[in-house]
């Protein structure tokens, strides 16, 4: 099983308008509302896919209830604790007219305190025991630790587990501190935590701590350093519908590949695929079987030489 970590999940609503003019009423002629939050994307890719999975999360009010709903539709399992308030809304505004098309509104969200980090780390714990692999990713609520993800990544490595991070800023700082099997990161993040642009000086950087190494630049697709092996992994689509949650779902394909111990080449493969398989539909953050099957064969692989 693998135990896929959400501390912050999200309603992603998107909203279609003809325009929006300020200072006026705005109405919205169309809406989609999908479960969010970049572990909830990582769950529901991985549960597509077959692969046994349950979601960890923090719940809060109805927002909580309804992501929880919908990942039950999708026969996913979910645990977690309990906050007060409300799990947030992450809005994309779509008017065709205006420049506000593709622009973001985010709520805050819940807070968690010491005593409701506690009990998530007491429920982490819990589900280890089971889990083969964990995928952590994205945000933590306010109120969390900055060194949230470091007490979880000793915690699996006390017990022995294998974890895949994907997170970014202060986090990402303090979860470096201890050893963690694998890392995906976007370019952005690579050289702000390894001051460069270079995919070798970064996965040089990384290794000093890190197993696995998934960098991904957008477009150009997936780089992995893994066992020695240092690979890049790409597949051209005809067209692209959304972007949003690729990074997420390639997350997945990689925690596929390791969970279910396939080789670097195939990791690779299944990364890519995942995330390019997102593309694909309007529904974000989510993956279709079907689409992913199609693309594994198409993904282009070479390894990477130095120089």
């Amino acid at each position: 099983m693998v135990l896929s970590v959400c501390p912050n999940p999200s309603i992603d609503t998107y909203a279609w308008l003809e325009d929006f003019q300020l200072g006026k009423a705005n109405r919205i002629s169309k809406q989609e509302e999908f479960p969010g939050g970049k572990g909830v994307h990582v769950a529901m890719a991985l549960q597509e896919a077959g692969a046994p999975t349950v979601l960890m999360a923090a719940w809060a009010g109805h927002p909580g209830e309804w992501i929880k709903a919908a990942c039950k539709e999708r026969g996913m399992a979910t645990v977690g604790v309990d906050l007060k308030g409300m799990n947030r809304k992450c809005y994309t505004f779509l008017a065709e007219a205006t420049a506000i098309r593709n622009t973001e509104l985010m709520e805050p969200g819940p807070e968690m305190n010491g005593e409701d980090f506690d009990r998530f780390v007491g429920v982490f714990k819990d589900n280890l025991r089971q889990s083969a692999l964990t995928v952590m990713s994205g945000s933590w609520p306010k109120g969390a630790p900055k060194t949230a993800y470091r007490e979880l990544i000793a915690a699996a490595n006390g017990s022995g587990k294998k974890v895949i991070l994907d997170c970014s800023g202060e986090q990402l700082t303090h979860a470096l501190e201890e050893k963690i099997f694998g890392i995906h990161l976007n370019e952005h993040e690579a050289k702000q935590y390894c001051g460069t642009s270079s995919v070798h000086e970064a996965f040089d950087k990384l290794h000093e701590k890190v197993e696995l190494i998934a960098l991904t630049k957008g477009k150009e697709g997936l780089f992995l350093s893994y066992q020695g092996t240092r690979l890049h992994a790409n597949v051209t689509l005809e067209k692209v519908i959304s972007t949003v949650g690729c990074g997420d779902c390639l997350t997945a394909g990689v925690a596929l590949g390791v969970s279910r111990g396939y080789g670097v080449e195939e990791i690779a493969r299944y990364g890519a695929a995942f995330g390019a398989a997102n593309c694909l539909r309007p529904d974000l953050g989510m993956i279709y079987k079907a689409d992913v099957e199609r693309l594994l064969p198409q993904v282009n692989i070479n390894e990477l030489t130095y120089g």
